[in-house]
């Protein structure tokens, strides 16, 4: 007897899908993809005895046909898995439109069990239905239930246990399709002429699919029947008969069939109670989506997420920066110790993965929070309604409704991240507006951005700071939907969309459990997808800046230097007390422990933390201690102060070396290869240097460029003194500083960002585009303001106000060209009320 069960769990959207599935699979659950697309794949499981049933939760989707990528996936997998038996979630408030998914899933001959779900809300709806009635109508058990509150468990475990067992499952409800049955019945027995063709797909089914002209079920009669090519020929003509002679179109009969069963099952299974009173959801909608009220609704609780999520959520990366801090330190401790002035390439090369795996991993915090508060969001169904609000603009540039979240995410409010910003676009059902919103998220104003804009302008537009940064701070979301409207009529016109159906669920009270189980699991996988491509892509890195490495000549001054700083050194403690600690062989090993002390003591927290460095860094060096933190004892103080010049120089030395590194490296020789091109937008080795060391982290452009422009300044000088003291021999000015600006805004997602391209796409081939596309836009419009600003003797803040207007213009006429465009096809756009 076969003890291992397969159980589909389908519904559609806002069913309270979710809340079942956790209810009956509870914590043994897991979280992957669907084969070659970035749709979740949730697998439970639970036993009875000896029998285990592996329930999978499939994509919510209003039916079966192929529109969306959602709907094929379950679609394949009902066909191509073949579950034991499927689990109908619906919503019971909401009967008549949940029938159509029903009728569907009916069609495929399935054994079926439904949970009608939600009763609760119903029944404080005024609904009462008669589940008997419903069970004998439908053919099929129908089970009570009210998910997040885990009641009809198990009663609905009993259900699928009797529905896996039954030997034999007859046909339940037949839906009477009039006059299409003749054409149905005739395409059906021409499918029965290939035997094999019954066993894998059942016929009627795939015969009302081939009337209702869908290109999945067209594929499966061509490719898998004999005469696929004359059924589907003849499919076409007796839909085009059918159409001529009742004027009507096939789908929208079939449909209307459909709407007419399910409107007489509702008519005999449901009654409500006259002055049961306007339900509760339509009652909040009235303030929440009142056309005045919304827009501030939407603000606050766009802030709010923000808020909570990328302020609050980065200031708890302050407890959790010190575990990843001391995570680094445990790695180098075991990793050859540091040299003199160079490490060894080991130590360098994973020390470097490490860094770059703990970038990624701060951002946990922010995420456990951004996750959940999109549970939340999801489940009490306020996320229709944000789309709701803004789908009819995000439409005008082939973004979605659901695009608002990402870009508030990735710094619409100047400061947010791109890394977090990709990973919401999850939840957009379009495809197209996906991968639209994908590409477009790292335009917005990330908040290691901000440091090189402000540097720019407090430079180069002193005098017109509030201009310059509102240009900054509103140009990047111009740009971004002119270019989703570019690339969706463009490269992405032909991936996958679908018909909009807006439509308002009921408003429910998130579960603690469920909001918290979403919130773990979308984290986990953020940590489990990113650990997996971060080492390759950050090695990359890593070469691209170390390699080919300084000559023998250099190394030998560096290392003539350093000797001299040790002289010095040397020549301090000499006749000391602690000398036979200091010097010799043994000096390296203490400078290195000092710099890990200082080190240590700077990522502690508070007192405690400092007190708990100091104790066991005594106890694991008793005898030199007291040189990294001497108390009374003089002749230590001799040693710790020679110690920390001999350590400065050091540090002095090894930054020195990495400057020249970079010059020399291989992102050095790309910038000084690229000034004959990148001098049309006015950029020169430097500033390509800074622009491409920042692909690993926006903050190294300006870490970048204090490293560049410090060549014979005095060190009391800040940057800005420095660069615009260097502008005065260069001839750099307020047009070069606009051409930066604008390419620094369209420039490609930093590494982390490029990294969760990869993740979300699951492409390598979409995370090269996210690079060398926004390149090619940024360079283009950088050189293009710059060359044209230079021809006419513009400054930079006259350019940067035409530019402005120009790109406002720009979108405006797209926005009014769809207009235009939308007015004809108005029904694209549909609102179903909640209610029946």
């Amino acid at each position: 007897m076969k003890d291992n069960f397969l159980v589909a769990l389908a519904g559609q959207q806002n069913a309270g899908k979710s809340t079942t599935y956790n209810m009956i699979t509870g914590a043994n659950q897991h979280v992957a993809n669907y084969p070659g697309v970035t749709v979740d794949k949730k697998v439970g499981s639970y036993r009875e005895g000896k029998t285990r049933y592996e329930v999978v939760d499939l994509p919510g989707t209003y039916s079966l046909t192929s529109f969306s990528l959602e709907e094929r996936v379950s679609r394949e997998f009902l066909l191509e898995e073949k579950p034991d038996v499927v689990v109908n979630v619906m919503d019971a408030t909401c009967l008549r439109r949940s029938l159509y998914f029903t009728f569907q899933v009916l069609e495929m001959n399935f054994p079926v069990t439904v949970a009608l779900n939600m009763m609760d809300v119903a029944a404080s709806q005024g609904l009462t239905i008669d589940l008997k009635e419903l069970t004998n109508r439908l053919g099929v058990d129908v089970v009570a239930t009210v998910g997040r509150k885990g009641k009809g468990k198990q009663a609905l475990k009993a259900a699928i246990r009797k529905a896996v067992n039954q030997e034999s499952y007859s046909r339940p409800v037949v839906i009477d399709y009039g006059d299409l049955e003749t054409h149905a019945k005739a395409l059906e027995e021409q499918l029965a002429a290939d035997a094999s063709l019954g066993v894998l797909y059942p016929l009627r089914w795939l015969a009302i699919k081939l009337l209702e002209n869908d290109s999945e079920a067209r594929r499966i009669v061509e490719t898998k029947h004999a005469n696929g090519k004359v059924i589907i020929e003849e499919a076409l003509s007796r839909r085009m008969a059918f159409e001529d002679e009742t004027g009507v179109d096939t789908s929208d009969y079939i449909v209307a069939c459909r709407d007419r069963v399910a409107g007489e099952i509702v008519d005999a299974c449901v009654t409500k109670e006259e002055d049961s009173g306007q339900p509760i959801s339509e009652r909040i909608d009235r303030w929440v989506l009142n056309r005045a009220l919304a827009p501030f609704f939407l603000l606050a609780t766009v802030y709010l997420i923000y808020e909570l999520s990328i302020v609050q959520g980065y200031e708890l990366t302050k407890y959790t920066w010190p575990f990843l801090a001391k995570f680094r330190d445990i790695v180098a401790s075991v990793l050859p110790p540091a040299g003199l002035i160079e490490d060894s390439l080991l130590r360098s090369m994973i020390l470097w993965m490490v860094d770059s795996a703990n970038t990624l991993l701060n951002y946990v915090p922010i995420f456990l929070i951004l996750f959940a508060l999109i549970a939340i969001l999801e489940d009490s169904g306020y996320m229709a309604r944000i789309a709701f609000i803004l789908d009819r603009i995000f439409h005008s540039f082939g973004l979605h409704g659901q695009s608002t979240l990402p870009f508030i995410l990735g710094g619409v409010f100047a400061g947010g991240c791109a890394v977090p910003g990709i990973m919401s676009t999850k939840g957009i059902p379009d495809e197209r507006s996906r991968l639209a919103t994908i590409l477009t998220v790292p335009f917005m104003n990330c908040l290691a951005k901000i440091p090189l804009y402000t540097l720019l302008v407090n430079i180069y537009f002193a005098d017109h700071k509030s201009w310059a940064m509102f240009f900054i701070s509103t140009i990047t979301i111009i740009m971004a939907l002119i270019i989703a409207k570019l690339l969706t009529t463009t490269v992405l016109k032909g991936r996958e969309t679908a018909p909009f159906i807006m439509e308002m669920p009921n408003y429910h009270a998130p579960t603690f459990f469920g909001v918290a189980q979403r919130s773990l699991e979308r984290t986990w996988e953020y940590i489990k997808k990113v650990g997996s491509i971060v080492v390759a892509v950050s090695l990359c890195v890593f070469s691209l800046l170390q390699f080919p490495g300084l000559s023998e000549d250099r190394m030998d001054y560096y290392e003539t230097e350093m000797n001299k700083a040790i002289a010095t050194f040397d020549s301090k403690v000499a006749g000391n007390a602690y000398a036979d600690l200091a010097t010799g062989e043994k000096m390296l090993p203490l400078l290195n422990l000092y710099d890990d002390y200082k080190r240590a003591r700077m990522n502690a927290s508070g007192k405690e933390g400092a007190a708990r460095v100091d104790s066991s860094f005594k106890e694991a060096n008793p005898e030199t201690f007291v040189l990294i933190k001497p108390r009374g004892d003089k002749a230590a103080k001799i040693v710790n102060r020679a110690l920390r010049k001999v350590s400065t120089a050091r540090k002095s030395l090894r930054r020195k070396i990495k400057e020249e590194k970079i010059k020399t490296s291989f992102f050095g020789m790309i910038g000084r290869s690229l000034e004959p091109v990148t001098q049309y937008a006015g950029f020169d080795w430097k500033i390509n240097i800074a622009l491409i060391s920042s692909f690993a982290a926006r903050e190294s452009s300006v870490a970048t460029m204090g490293v560049l422009y410090q060549q014979g300044a005095d060190d009391n000088q800040t940057l800005e003194q420095r660069m615009d003291n260097e502008s005065q021999h260069n001839g750099m000015n307020s047009l070069h500083a606009l051409a930066v600006i604008l390419f620094f805004a369209l420039y490609p997602p930093c590494l982390a960002a490029t990294i969760m391209v990869k993740v979300q796409t699951g492409s390598y081939r979409w995370m090269l585009f996210s690079i060398f596309f926004p390149t090619a836009v940024g360079f283009g419009v950088a050189s293009a303001v710059f060359t044209f600003g230079s021809a006419i003797g513009a400054s930079g803040i006259t350019m940067m106000k035409g530019f402005y207007v120009l790109a406002l213009s720009v979108a405006l006429l797209i926005a009014l060209a769809h207009k235009i465009a939308s007015d004809k096809v108005s029904a694209s756009y549909k609102y179903q009320p909640s209610n029946q």
